[in-house]
């Protein structure tokens, strides 16, 4: 029989959080819903999240290193990894793909949210741009 997973619902998650060690803090409404956000921070890594509207947690800005108070995105330029904020864009070392994939994979688990196989092995980027095929159509 198959086991039955229970996801939690936001208040649990953030308590949840809270019980790991996550730093949360309440945010300006990042989702654009009305929904009060919290940034959640670890590592040097984090992320806004909201209550989605069923009660289970959403993920309102993705997780990201954290560049002069902002969270970054991570692009991928197919030779290197960077991180990058509007204002800033500094190149990923490893320290920081193997905390943004922790801070991601314990969330994931705090949240209830289901780990894929492929983001398990390693960290995804935000945004794939190849300089190779640039201009091409």
């Amino acid at each position: 029989m198959a086991k039955k997973i229970e996801i939690p619902n936001f208040t649990d998650a953030l308590a949840s959080l809270a019980g790991h060690q996550f730093d949360v803090s309440g945010t300006k409404d990042g989702s654009g819903t009305g929904a009060k956000a919290f940034q959640i921070r670890k590592y040097g890594v984090a992320a806004e999240i909201a209550a989605a509207p069923d009660g289970t947690t959403m993920v309102v800005k993705r997780p990201g290193w954290l560049l002069g108070g902002e969270i970054s995105r991570l692009v991928d330029r197919g030779y290197q990894k960077f991180l990058k904020t509007p204002k800033l864009e500094i190149p990923a070392t490893a320290d920081h793909l193997r905390s943004i994939h922790e801070f991601n994979e314990e969330l994931k688990e705090a949240a209830g949210a289901s780990s894929l196989y492929n983001e398990s092995l390693g960290t995804t980027s935000d945004r794939y741009v190849y300089d190779r095929v640039k201009g091409r159509e």
